[in-house]
């Protein structure tokens, strides 16, 4: 079946501000992006924090979906989004007629599974210089370098939200690395100067 008839048949179009589903609501629908921005969140001591967000060919809302369990995040259309919107009827069906489908979701689901793993390891770690040390040492992961270094997105309001700390700290953080020449640009995207000299940094600050 051909993208435009998937379209027709499960696609439905979504107004920026349409919240999808919240966290801990019942759930039986995943979502794949056709076009739009979808953002996932989470709640975590009344404040809300950023998990993603979620552009063309990616899906979510699959866990309520497999296992039934209420929703573990909020889903909020950020820009205007054509949308499948796919039923436990459908989803088994489209997995046993199509090894690709499934293949491609078990490759999305081990990332995501890594990812979080990631996460959990950079929360525990107790200095916020090592949090943010090691989410641009993540970061790095499977980037080939340039002349200038390892190019990485790491915008600082990302950074905050995947560390657990508060912006300023983590644009002061960012600003010492930059001084220290650990890193390098400005905005969203930056390069990492030397991987090793990094994770040499990291190694000293996990010591202390």
């Amino acid at each position: 079946m051909s993208e435009a008839q998937l379209y027709q048949r499960f696609g439905k179009e979504f107004a920026t501000g349409t919240v999808l589903f919240r966290e801990g609501e019942p759930g039986s629908e995943m979502y794949v992006v056709q076009s739009g921005k979808v953002r996932i969140s989470i709640k975590v001591r009344d404040v809300e924090k950023v998990l993603i967000d979620l552009e063309q060919g990616e899906f979510f809302g699959e866990m309520s979906l497999l296992n039934g369990a209420p929703r573990s995040a909020t889903a909020t259309v950020i820009e205007p989004a054509q949308l499948l919107v796919i039923d436990p009827r459908t989803f088994e069906a489209m997995v046993k007629g199509s090894g690709d489908i499934a293949v491609r979701m078990i490759k999305k689901l081990a990332a995501r599974l890594q990812e979080a793993d990631d996460q959990i390891g950079n929360l525990l770690l107790k200095d916020p210089t090592s949090r943010v040390v090691h989410m641009f040492a993540t970061l790095c992961r499977g980037v080939e370098p340039t002349e200038d270094g390892v190019p990485v997105e790491a915008p600082l309001g990302m950074l905050s939200n995947k560390t657990g700390l508060e912006l300023e700290e983590v644009e002061a953080i960012v600003e010492r690395l930059t001084q220290s020449e650990l890193i390098h640009g400005e905005g969203a995207r930056r390069f990492v100067t030397d991987v090793g000299k990094l994770e040499e940094f990291l190694a000293f600050l996990e010591m202390k």
